[in-house]
């Protein structure tokens, strides 16, 4: 059964990295805009990286410019914003496509394990989240509508698994 471990992702400074690095690790993988109404998360989703790294929480940021372009910019500029505006310490990927024909094997898969309202496959919009146990299996997806600090207890029901 294949697990977060088994797929790759480049790095928003263009290096591939196997997410076999994360392994035993608690991942939160999120879709990012920085242009979009969802874009102060990027302040809660840093204080949960502040908050669980030391016990093995892993942010894992992956911009998307498919909804509204709300994310056109560079990688450099994204770095560079998400840095200077909240102060993002976190792994930020490259910019990503997560739904259509070109989306990610790694968020093909995450749709896959984990559907949406009514059972979509598809991302519906910027900042969907999804939390990714030590065992690499998606523990639960979350709406863009869901603040990060209300996600604690399930990170932190996951980091004690």
């Amino acid at each position: 059964m294949p697990t977060v471990y088994d797929f790759d992702a480049q790095t928003i400074d263009g290096r591939t990295v196997s997410l076999r690095q994360y392994e035993g690790q608690v991942l939160l993988i999120v879709n990012t805009a920085s242009a979009c109404g969802f874009t102060p998360q990027f302040a809660g989703l840093e204080e949960l990286h502040q908050r669980y790294a030391s016990e093995g929480l892993v942010v894992l940021g992956f911009p998307c410019n498919q909804f509204g372009a709300q994310d056109p910019g560079s990688n450099a500029e994204i770095a560079s914003f998400c840095q200077l505006n909240y102060g993002v310490s976190f792994p930020m990927m490259a910019k990503t496509e997560v739904n259509g024909p070109e989306a990610s094997p790694l968020y093909r898969w995450l749709c896959a394990e984990a559907p949406g309202l009514l059972g979509s496959k598809a991302i519906k919009w910027n900042f969907t989240k999804f939390l990714v146990g030590k065992d690499g299996q998606v523990v639960r997806r979350y709406a863009p509508q869901d603040a990060p600090a209300k996600l604690a207890g399930d990170i932190e029901a996951a980091l004690a698994a």
